[in-house]
């Protein structure tokens, strides 16, 4: 008895060391390393030899890139075992003529197809000779997470988290420093696209803060795709970019997981507009019908568990009030509405599909009045009252002005 008594004691302190190790939260992430703002006549990647009105070969990815021609490359942040890195491709077509950059990136979410497909349909319909300035174009970005059909890297991180990245931080912010150095900070111009996440589906649409001059005027290049003001939350690409002196859009069309044709036309639609009224490259058709523009939107959610069976499609205009869908409890029959607290355009959508109390069904947005588009957007929007099913007031409005000022967007968290 004596001698098991201590080996019971020493059994209880390797079991405490062991469940707490299992239960110890991941370190804190490093900082993003900082970035030198960006600057379009960056001289590193012009060469001294040119003739006049020809374009200049230029540096990408230790490849020189001769004028009036496709080229695929290939970027690896070097992270992976040599035996087993697989460089990610990287599209570029070099104009004859000279002009600005375009990025397009797609996939940072590998269960993300349509961008990879809009990337596809824009890169390998362009004539080099025809080209003035640049297009670079990233089909798959998240090569890692697309092989396994996952949003994620596999560290279970989300790289649209972590930009601009740290060379010193976790694999996902190592891969995003990598990616943002080598590749992004050569571009004048960025369209970064994605769809919904977690069987949601997105009207085709822009995303970015329209109260930054050339991300505005960027925007308004794109044809009849509505636009939603949206900073971008803290570590996304577009984020990152803007703050370093790039304009940047999101582009969201459809949902993950499969190929929506529909909304890769749309999108393909909206780059060709762009590169057209950027003086890039000509277009037959233009897309000219009025751009939709929303200041401010909102997720409104489900109140009970159930099976979810929508009332409404995308782009549908929809009054405050109405009913949006209904939540049904396949045992009891019960059954609770989802109503509209807005008068707005259904943005984004949940799937029909088993949800649970709280679960973000249906984005509405308001389109701003033409009075709203004359002026500068306010420092705060103001939010019209919402109420619940209940008629009580609901605490988080569409935008509300947060401790510092800024604005507290509440669909953040579906943000790409």
């Amino acid at each position: 008895m004596n001698l098991f008594l201590p080996l019971l004691l020493a059994l209880s302190i390797l079991l405490t060391a062991a469940s707490s190790h299992a239960n110890e939260a991941e370190p804190d992430e490093p900082a993003p390393a900082p970035v030198e703002p960006h600057s379009a006549s960056d001289a590193s990647l012009k060469s001294d030899s040119a003739e006049p009105g020809m374009a200049e070969p230029i540096t990408l990815l230790n490849n020189t890139i001769a004028p009036g021609t496709f080229r695929t490359l290939h970027w690896s942040p070097g992270l992976s075992m040599t035996s087993l890195n697989t460089p990610v491709p990287v599209l570029v077509a070099h104009g004859a003529a000279p002009g600005p950059t375009m990025c397009m990136t797609a996939a940072l979410h590998g269960d993300e197809l349509n961008g990879i497909e809009i990337v596809r349909r824009v890169l390998h319909q362009i004539e080099p000779d025809d080209l003035k300035g640049t297009i670079i174009g990233m089909p798959i970005v998240n090569l890692d997470g697309f092989r396994r059909a996952s949003r994620y890297m596999s560290d279970r991180r989300d790289l649209n988290r972590y930009f601009p990245g740290n060379p010193i931080g976790s694999y996902a912010s190592r891969v995003a420093h990598s990616l943002f150095h080598k590749v992004i900070l050569h571009c004048d111009y960025l369209v970064d696209i994605h769809t919904g996440s977690f069987l949601r589906t997105n009207l085709p649409q822009l995303r970015g803060d329209l109260k930054n001059p050339m991300i505005l005027e960027f925007s308004r290049h794109f044809g009849g795709m509505g636009v939603l003001h949206h900073r971008g939350g803290s570590g996304t690409l577009r984020r990152a970019a803007a703050d370093s002196g790039i304009p940047a859009i999101t582009m969201e069309t459809g949902g993950p997981h499969s190929l929506d044709q529909e909304s890769v036309s749309h999108g393909v639609k909206g780059m060709k507009n762009v590169l057209h009224n950027l003086g890039m490259y000509k277009t037959v058709r233009l897309w000219l019908i009025p751009q939709p523009v929303f200041y401010q939107s909102t997720w409104v959610r489900s109140n009970q568990g159930g099976i979810m069976l929508s009332k409404v499609v995308l782009d549908e205009k929809v009054k405050k009030g109405q009913l949006l869908g209904r939540v049904i409890d396949p045992i009891t029959n019960t059954s609770s509405d989802i109503i509209s607290p807005l008068d707005g355009i259904v943005l984004g959508k949940a799937l029909d599909q088993v949800v649970s109390p709280g679960f973000a069904t249906f984005h509405i947005g308001i389109i701003a009045t033409e009075e709203q588009l004359a002026k500068p957007i306010p420092a705060e929007v103001k939010a019209p009252e919402l109420e619940s099913d209940e008629g009580e007031p609901i605490t988080s409005p569409p935008l509300a002005p947060g401790e510092s000022g800024e604005l507290v967007e509440p669909f953040q968290d579906m943000e790409s």
